[in-house]
């Protein structure tokens, strides 16, 4: 064997090797995906619903339903679906005792599916989730496919060099194997700078399509950054009340709502007294949404939704209606200092300033997170009437939250399973103009969300203007 068919044959061993053990074209792996958290008001229950995450498929889809102090027992019907058909169902016995109560289905292919929940009382509830796909990104055709022609054009220039009478012809493919290394080592070298897909469900349309292929669908052109706000409409009806959500600019059902600390939708409702209800609509629908309202009181509410669109960002609509009920007025808050709420003692300071800090202080370290976070804190005001009227017109509409702390190396956020946090849960807030404020801070302890309401007066000097 001529001394340049040796060199080839080296040259094929070679490549092969990169091409086996080289590491660099593993640097994109295949999307992970992670567990899905949604709050949900179904019926008289307030649940979070994880959806636990899935890597390949077909794999078993790990559903786990918490319920929180109060939550009546019952059986929860559960399925799963893709493009409209029923792949799996199971159902979930909820116990007496607050806490993770888990189901167990299958799902058998990638893309968008839907998970649906029913106590059989009233409307299911549809959660729509994302199953990855196992995507191989153009980089890495170019590595492997630029190593896997470089072997072939190296083992065809070896044997043209043994079997041609003239070995020149075997620089022929040879050439072709240097152009195809060179290929490869570009794609290879070019991985770290190339930049990630848009994201199918929070930047691209969840089709199959997209779940399965999101670099064929990376122009600009397929996030529309300008999508305009949503119209919210609020019914009463028997039991709670219905909520329609539309285009600003079509009036079509709006159905492109990202989950957003961890719900679809945050409902805030303010009684005609102050009575603050922080519920999680279900959606039964392309923008119905559904929500029970417990012993309401008979007056005007304020009604405030905050959302999230796909390419919309963040939107906080507001609206009023009007509820008969029976229930009771709710007393006037104190402001700052101790009291007790469902049996946990709270010592609540506010710190006036530019900002204003505000304090609960549990004296306990026993506090779960709840949306994926320490605390919330809703304020309304200036209030100069009637709360639930005032609250609708307030200026001033916020939901602070409070962070859970870090932890190093952890990539999804703890759940309520997780009673490590306190004593102390603290918001900072500007507020822009004088008077009398009501707000309502909420943290989770015992599976119970706690609500305490105060009235804030800011003075002049404490505005932050």
């Amino acid at each position: 064997m001529g001394t340049k068919p040796k060199f080839a044959l080296l040259m094929l061993l070679a490549v092969l090797g990169i091409a086996a053990g080289g590491g660099t074209a593993h640097a994109d792996g295949a999307p992970a995906g992670t567990d899905v958290q949604v709050a949900q008001t179904l019926g008289a229950r307030e649940l979070t619903v994880i959806i636990r995450r899935v890597d390949v498929t077909p794999s078993p889809l790990r559903v786990d339903v918490v319920t929180h102090r109060g939550s009546p027992p019952g059986t929860l019907h559960l399925t799963v679906a893709a493009d409209g058909v029923p792949s799996a169902r199971t159902d979930v016995t909820l116990g007496a005792e607050p806490g993770v109560y888990a189901g167990n289905l299958q799902v058998d292919k990638p893309g968008p599916w839907e998970l649906s929940l029913s106590d059989g009382t009233g409307p299911a509830a549809t959660i729509p989730f994302i199953v990855p796909a196992r995507v191989v990104p153009p980089w890495e055709k170019a590595t492997y496919g630029g190593f896997v022609a470089a072997g072939a054009f190296l083992l065809l220039a070896l044997v043209v060099g043994v079997k041609a009478r003239r070995t020149a012809f075997a620089l022929v493919p040879a050439g072709g194997a240097v152009a195809a290394i060179a290929v490869a080592v570009t794609g290879a070298l070019l991985s770290a700078s190339t930049p990630p897909p848009p994201a199918p469900g929070s930047q691209l349309d969840p089709t199959y399509d997209n779940v399965t292929d999101p670099y064929a669908n990376t122009q600009l052109s397929t996030v529309d950054y300008s999508r305009p706000p949503v119209n919210l409409a609020a019914h009463a009806e028997p039991g709670g009340l219905e909520l329609n959500l539309t285009d600003g600019a079509t009036g079509r059902p709006v159905d492109d709502l990202l989950i957003h600390d961890n719900a679809l939708v945050h409902l805030v409702l303010v009684s005609p007294s102050g009575r603050m209800s922080h519920l999680h609509p279900v959606r039964v629908g392309p923008g119905d949404y559904r929500v029970r309202v417990t012993d309401p009181e008979t007056g005007t509410y304020a009604v405030a939704a905050e959302l999230v669109r796909r390419g919309g960002g963040v939107q906080l609509v507001r609206s009023t209606v009007d509820l008969t009920g029976t229930g009771a007025p709710a007393p006037e808050p104190p402001g700052a200092g101790p009291r007790t709420v469902d049996g946990t003692s709270v010592d609540l300071t506010v710190t006036p300033g530019t900002p204003t800090t505000i304090t609960a202080h549990f004296k306990t370290q026993d506090l779960q997170p709840w949306l994926g976070m320490l605390g919330h804190l809703i304020i309304a005001g200036p209030i100069t009437g009637p709360v639930g009227e005032s609250a609708a017109k307030a200026p001033t509409w916020a939901h602070v939250h409070a962070m859970i702390p870090p932890v190093a190396g952890q990539l999804d956020r703890p759940d309520e399973t997780v009673a490590a946090y306190g004593p102390d849960v603290s918001f900072t807030y500007t507020f822009a103009a004088p008077g009398r404020y009501r707000i309502w801070l909420q943290a989770e302890r015992g599976y119970r969300v706690l609500t305490i309401p105060a009235v804030v007066d800011v003075p002049t000097t404490g505005a932050g203007r």
